[in-house]
């Protein structure tokens, strides 16, 4: 625990998870302290923050994983404690050793528990351990060929190529065949080098269909653990989540005593510090497998703080603080539903790859229920150096299908403009059909309903002028119609089956679609 109170916390990291954690940090009276790199001088979290430090260096992304010139900066700006957000040092053992032996807090797990899960290998055979049923995988030597072959033919095919510090949905790969092995391998550690720090990876069988359902747990360091609920993530393209919502689509009381469980067994085993995430594998019959731990706060947070109306950044500075958690911390059911979509600059007719450019024009929206976390404003350009994230935009309602449908009426409230972002796609994928009834898969976008919306994009760019644009009226007709009507239209067939003109959300005269 520490030994003074914590009045100042530095945040080692950037975009919206800083611009987040300073607003806690405000409300807190704690002082925030941003780092940012030159290329970063006039970024949105560096202003969110009362103070900032700049990092050395030519290389941007190089600068935030330095870990002892953040913990210099931190000594600098006099902090008491260090927030490492999600990505970058936020699941580095040594990095939170560095800290720890500078004489600063780390609002995280301790370094021996981040050794024990944050590597996702040793996270898989702590979970053994502690009882709960694994996906099937290998945890070798991946620079040992022939032994890695061999595991790989054991296994079967699919399978994943994972990095043992990955999150956020870098440093993984899909295999098909031997064929892809060895690029795959060598693949997989060139890209969890360069995001992680670390080369290590591991492999795992792709298990389908299978939902991702993840809880998000707490603990106080000395063995106890509590739970606050689940959230449902399957909504997935390249291995990276999409849409997220709270509770799970169809996670009965049954099965989220099972999973929470779990989740606390092994929090409890490892004396757990802090909040984490234990994410699981559902398939059809309601079996589950244990996947990974997240030893750190995580993108989707908001759907469970508007569930649970819990602050979790407040939560992490109390447990480090040694504050007693209240006796009602569990909830006993969730207040609601919530979900959370995730605006990216990347282009979904073309693989979701990401894009960079300018935002000449950035409209978020707002409201009643209507939850924004952003790390860029209008004028900002979105590069190749770090995560495309533009904004979070999450929505919360009495019930699912109402919170659906304010995530679609604050999605159409939103406008970007200058740089080709997911923006029409994810209108298309709160309206699905499939996805308004629960029927979640995580390769349900990839496999279905991305190849569905570009086949209907494609179809209306052939169409003759006169008719593309007599069916943009009707959409933007039916739209307004839609939004007009409110929640109640979540429940009406027009708005769960948009039929193939919802492909042209955002459509406007000489511009194409509305990236």
């Amino acid at each position: 625990m520490p030994s003074r109170p914590i009045r100042t916390v530095l945040i080692a990291n950037r975009g919206e998870i800083a611009v987040r954690i300073a607003r806690t940090l405000r409300a807190r009276g704690v002082r925030s302290v941003a780092v940012h790199h030159a290329a970063d001088r006039t970024a949105l979290h560096v202003q969110a923050c009362d103070t900032a430090v700049e990092l050395t260096g030519d290389d941007p992304r190089a600068a935030y994983l330095d870990m002892a010139q953040v913990v210099a900066a931190a000594t600098r700006a006099n902090a008491d404690a260090i927030h490492p957000g999600y990505g970058f040092l936020s699941e580095q053992s040594r990095f939170a050793s560095a800290v720890e032996a500078a004489g600063i807090v780390f609002l995280g797990p301790r370094p021996e528990t981040l050794e024990a899960v944050g590597d996702k290998k040793s996270a898989r055979e702590a979970a053994r351990n502690a009882g709960l049923p694994v996906a099937p995988g290998w945890e070798g030597d991946a620079l040992d060929a022939a032994a890695a072959r061999t595991a790989a033919t054991r296994l079967g095919f699919p399978l994943l190529i994972k990095a043992v510090s990955g999150g956020g949905g870098k440093g993984m790969r899909t295999i098909h065949s031997l064929a892809e092995l060895d690029e795959g391998l060598v693949g997989t550690a060139r890209e969890a080098l360069a995001s992680f720090g670390n080369a290590a990876v591991y492999m795992e069988r792709q298990l389908e269909p299978v939902r991702h359902v993840e809880v998000q747990f707490l603990g106080d360091g000395n063995g106890r653990a509590w739970h606050l609920l689940e959230r449902e993530c399957s909504l997935q393209r390249r291995h990276q989540k999409v849409i997220e919502e709270a509770p799970g689509a169809r996670v009965d009381a049954a099965l989220r005593a099972r999973l929470t469980s779990a989740a606390k067994s092994i929090a409890a085993a490892v004396k757990y510090r802090g909040v984490g995430t234990a994410e699981f594998l559902v398939d059809e019959a309601g079996a589950f497998y244990f996947l990974e731990i997240n030893a750190r706060i995580q993108v989707e947070h908001p759907v469970t703080e508007l569930v649970t109306g819990r602050d979790l950044v407040a939560i992490q500075l109390d447990l480090a603080a040694g504050v007693p958690m209240p006796d009602d911390l569990e909830p006993t059911a969730p207040r609601g539903h919530a979900v959370e979509a995730r605006l990216y600059a990347e282009d979904p007719a073309h693989d979701f790859l990401p894009q960079s450019g300018p935002i000449v024009h950035l409209r978020l929206p707002s409201g009643p229920d209507v939850r924004v976390d952003a790390g860029v404003r209008a004028g900002d350009a979105i590069g190749l150096d770090f995560d495309p994230m533009i904004a979070k935009i999450t929505a919360w309602g009495p019930d699912r299908s109402t919170a659906f449908a304010r995530l679609r009426a604050a999605l159409a409230e939103t406008e970007v403009a200058g740089v080709v972002t997911n923006l029409p796609f994810l209108r298309v994928l709160t309206a699905d059909r499939s996805v308004l009834a629960g029927d979640l898969s995580t390769t349900m976008i990839e496999r279905t309903i991305a190849p569905a919306w570009r086949a209907a994009r494609k179809q209306a760019a052939a169409m003759p002028p006169g008719a593309l644009i007599a069916a943009a009226a009707l959409a933007s007709f039916e739209a307004a119609t839609a939004l007009h009507l409110g929640a109640t239209v979540a429940t009406s067939s027009a708005t769960d089956d948009p039929g193939p003109w919802a492909a042209l959300a955002g459509f406007r005269l000489g511009g194409g679609e509305d990236a």
